[in-house]
């Protein structure tokens, strides 16, 4: 296992809430960093990099009154068309981001600019030519994004993924897809993850700022009705099948779409709603911290019970 140092001691389990475009704020990173768990936003969810370091502000004036919380860690889109990269580096490493996750772009000055003030960077990868370029970055971590997770995702089977990655990078690995139990947490360990990865599980609390009709679809949705397409913003995606038809589309003929644009990013997610095949395993709605004390002891008896296991002598 390669759980680093900054992060041991400092998680009750071993897993990261995800950021999620558009949903993720300070209410929901602040709850779930003082559960024990690392929480997360995307610095897009801000309109302005002022408005970033607002929130910046504010998590850590909030996490100060929990000297045991887990670090909280910010999303960085590092992609030509996201204008606002270099202002929100600078305000990431003005404000000493504990943990930086990157996506669609795996950039050596990115990287430098986090290690130069001790922060961790985790790279999203779904493939192991994506794996290769990110170590070569030097990045700390990689987050195979597998089949079946939400948002811009891959298409491997989460054991392939974890093998593939494994065979060219040692550092530390998270497993992202369909993972909403605790269990699936222990499971993820079991399977050479030193940390798990879960998106949707998240968009059903209480913090998450999406609309109602949004929780009751994850509510009411199957891994079935789960869209894995290019053509809602020009990468592969998962997207709620209602919502696309919601959005006056034909889930099994959608038009052509430009190659991903994030000026036109939120308008697009923000009407057709993302969600992976993790759905299936979500029956309710809750506040963060009562979902993550659920996590943990759902974990807890993962590995009590593993522990029993005939085969394991």
């Amino acid at each position: 296992m390669a759980i680093p140092m900054s992060l041991q001691g400092r998680l009750r389990l071993p897993a990261i809430a995800a950021p999620l475009f558009l949903a993720s704020g300070p209410d929901l990173v602040v709850e779930v960093c003082r559960s024990g768990l690392v929480g997360t936003f995307p610095a897009l969810n801000q309109r302005s990099t002022e408005g970033f370091a607002a929130w910046l502000d504010e998590i850590g004036e909030r996490l100060a009154a929990f000297p045991q919380a887990a670090p909280y860690g910010v999303n960085l889109i590092v992609h030509k068309s996201n204008t606002r990269l270099a202002a929100d580096l600078e305000t990431v490493v003005k404000y000493r981001v504990p943990v930086v996750i990157t996506s669609l772009g795996a950039v050596r000055d990115v990287v430098d600019s986090v290690h130069s003030y001790g922060g961790l960077v985790f790279h999203d990868i779904i493939s192991r030519r994506h794996a290769e370029k990110a170590g070569e970055a030097g990045v700390d971590g990689l987050i195979g994004v597998s089949a079946g997770a939400g948002g811009h995702a891959g298409n491997l089977n989460p054991f392939a993924l974890l093998h593939e990655i494994k065979s060219v990078f040692s550092g530390t690995i998270i497993l992202s897809g369909s993972l909403s139990t605790g269990r699936d947490i222990a499971a993820a360990r079991m399977m050479g993850a030193d940390l798990a990865y879960l998106g949707t599980r998240f968009l059903a609390t209480r913090e998450a700022m999406i609309d109602p009709g949004y929780r009751q679809m994850l509510l009411d949705s199957q891994a079935a009705d789960i869209v894995y397409t290019s053509k809602i913003s020009g990468v592969n995606a998962n997207f709620m099948r209602q919502s696309i038809i919601a959005a006056g589309l034909d889930p099994d003929h959608l038009p052509d779409h430009a190659k991903l644009d994030l000026s036109s990013e939120a308008k697009v997610w923000k009407t057709i709603w993302s969600a992976g095949q993790g759905v299936t395993a979500i029956s309710d709605v809750m506040g963060a911290n009562e979902l993550c004390e659920r996590l943990i002891a759902e974990y807890r008896e993962a590995i009590k019970s593993l522990a029993k296991d005939p085969f394991a002598a």
